[in-house]
């Protein structure tokens, strides 16, 4: 008996008359894949996904976020951040304050934020961490378990003004 006659309906697990560990044609389309353990698994290949990926994905995600000013601990990293950030043909590096750590179906995420100065911080937090998760979930297609938050630093409205004062040329 074959995948296709025990199973008329095309479901890979968990459906009346499947036959787990057999291999069965889905959506008609010619695509095959085995059912192990509850998911379908190509035969044609394998994808992994590697973490500067996902780290790459979270940072453009977390930065989206209104009232998010920058990224990353300690003010000395941010200021070599920034100055590498100025320098022509130099490019921001989104990766800066983001850590992950990815499996083969799960990844977990821990950010380190500055802040602007007036916005609520959990509601930042918030908004971060569903922005995080649904764009890494949806470009890798990786089960976000956990998203850790940290506010390292507020970025006060004067401290602007100082920045533009030592840059300017007389």
């Amino acid at each position: 008996m074959t995948a296709q006659e025990s199973n008329p309906t095309g479901a890979v697990d968990g459906g009346p008359g499947t036959v787990p560990g057999l291999t069965a044609v889905l959506g008609g389309a010619g695509e095959t894949a085995r059912a192990t353990a509850g998911r379908a698994v190509d035969e044609r290949g394998r994808t992994t996904i590697a973490d500067v990926v996902v780290v790459k994905i979270a940072g453009m995600a977390a930065r989206e976020v209104p009232g998010v000013y920058d990224m990353g601990a300690g003010g000395l990293s941010r200021t070599i951040g920034a100055v590498r950030d100025r320098v022509p043909g130099g490019r921001p590096n989104v990766g800066r304050g983001v850590k992950v750590e990815v499996g083969e179906r799960q990844a977990a995420v821990d950010l380190d934020l500055v802040v602007e100065y007036g916005v609520p911080i959990p509601e930042v937090a918030r908004e971060v961490r569903a922005n995080v998760i649904a764009a890494v979930e949806r470009i890798t297609g990786l089960e976000v378990v956990e998203v850790q938050v940290a506010v390292d630093d507020v970025h006060l409205p004067d401290d602007d003004a100082g920045a533009v004062a030592d840059a300017r040329v007389e």
